[in-house]
């Protein structure tokens, strides 16, 4: 006989109801490590200088180098402010990401380390700290759609000059209270700003927008001249790429440890939740339904009968008179116990059961012994099987008319 689980079905019977779930999660498991294989090589992430994705900026930090520029990925704003110099531009992919404590670091070093330092995109979250006295002045959605625009003719900065039209607009425009250098205005405000710092030779430049420095983009109008002057300018550059941890504000500078949730980006938290709403649809799908019972039309009806005959003449052929007489007094000890009020757990007990029984019986007629009938030996030939039947029949209908 096969094996079976305490729920009553054999292992085969769960393999088969569970394979179609098994068969589904291996499928996306080696999916997902299949992506993730792919994603792993040449894909990095979004102005990543090392990904040659559309939205990467590979192509960027191949021409630098090209040109004997030294190009540095870092991911904290500790490796940022500790790698920055004169002799370096410090590129800031995403400023308004950063926390109060990154904020006092990429501000120290731009006090202190009269190199340049470029920020894409900032607006009033980071600017307060990074560049006082300059503040955002609505965005760039008026202008045309590849958002390309002309330096200006108020434009002293060498590098906008030369490259001409390039893709600044779509983004911030800014205005400042302190001397700056302005270019490419979109609705009379520029979205490009380069401002003086306090040590000679250094400068903080706004960008309102980071389409310059993308793959997709570096090949039109004068973006790629415009990109190589603003990072080019140093033999090195300090690529600052934010990570998750570095630019939590809540957790920055607290010195706590981070658990596994703080670090799942917010789109993960609902595409779990999907994934559980899809869990839970897919169970109830598959789940036994429980409804009012329904008759099943039997290709075969066996009367009662006729399974009865059967089992006796199993008996018969056995010669099993004592399993068929125990059947038949623990049947009558049972249905007796009922009659005189006896616990069902106490029905085969002699003690509890003969003399409740012999309560109940008419005096001046009194029957077999009703210890001996129902808990006598066994017959040991068939026409005394058959006698300790019809008494058992009369005890029962003696108790039950009394």
């Amino acid at each position: 006989m096969p094996r079976t689980t305490a729920g009553g079905a054999s292992p085969r019977d769960v393999w088969t109801r569970a394979r179609g779930f098994i068969v589904a999660f291996v499928v996306l498991l080696a999916a997902g490590l299949g992506l993730a294989a792919l994603n792993s090589g040449a894909r990095h992430g979004y102005l990543d200088p090392r990904s040659a994705d559309p939205f990467g900026s590979r192509a960027v930090a191949e021409l630098l180098k090209e040109r004997g520029v030294a190009t540095r990925v870092v991911t904290t704003a500790e490796e940022a402010a500790d790698a920055a110099g004169p002799d370096t531009t410090l590129l800031v992919t995403d400023p308004d990401r950063l926390g109060e404590t990154q904020l006092r670091s990429i501000r120290s070093a731009i006090d202190l380390s009269g190199g340049r330092t470029v920020l894409l995109a900032p607006s009033t979250l980071s600017l307060p700290a990074l560049a006082p006295g300059t503040r955002t002045n609505g965005d760039g959605d008026g202008d045309s759609p590849d958002a390309n625009l002309d330096p200006g003719s108020a434009c002293t900065l060498p590098a906008a000059t030369t490259a001409g039209r390039a893709a600044t607009g779509g983004g911030h425009r800014y205005t400042t209270t302190t001397g700056a250098a302005g270019c490419y205005p979109s609705a009379g405000h520029p979205t490009l700003l380069v401002l003086p710092t306090g040590i000679p030779g250094g400068d903080t430049v706004l960008l309102g927008s980071e389409d310059v420095f993308l793959n997709k983009n570096l090949a039109a109008e004068g973006n790629a001249s415009l990109a190589l002057q603003l990072l080019g300018s140093r033999p090195n550059l300090v690529w600052y790429l934010p990570s998750l941890a570095d630019g939590n504000p809540d957790a920055a500078g607290t010195g706590e440890e981070q658990d596994f949730f703080d670090l799942i980006p917010a789109g993960w938290s609902w595409a779990l939740l999907q994934l559980f709403l899809a869990a839970a649809v897919a169970a109830l799908w598959r789940a036994r339904r429980l409804g009012p019972l329904v008759t099943e039309r039997l290709p075969v009806l066996v009367r009662a009968s006729e399974a009865t005959e059967g089992r006796a003449r199993l008996y018969r052929k056995a010669d099993a008179r004592d399993r068929a007489a125990t059947v038949l007094r623990a049947a009558a000890r049972e249905r007796l116990a009922a009659l005189v009020g006896v616990p069902p757990s106490t029905a085969h007990d002699p003690a509890a059961l003969v003399p409740a029984v012999a309560a109940r019986l008419t005096a001046g007629r009194p029957p077999h012994d009703p210890a001996a009938l129902l808990f006598g030996a066994a017959p040991t030939t068939d026409a005394a099987l058959i006698a300790l039947a019809d008494h058992l029949d009369a005890l029962e209908r003696e108790v039950r008319t009394s």
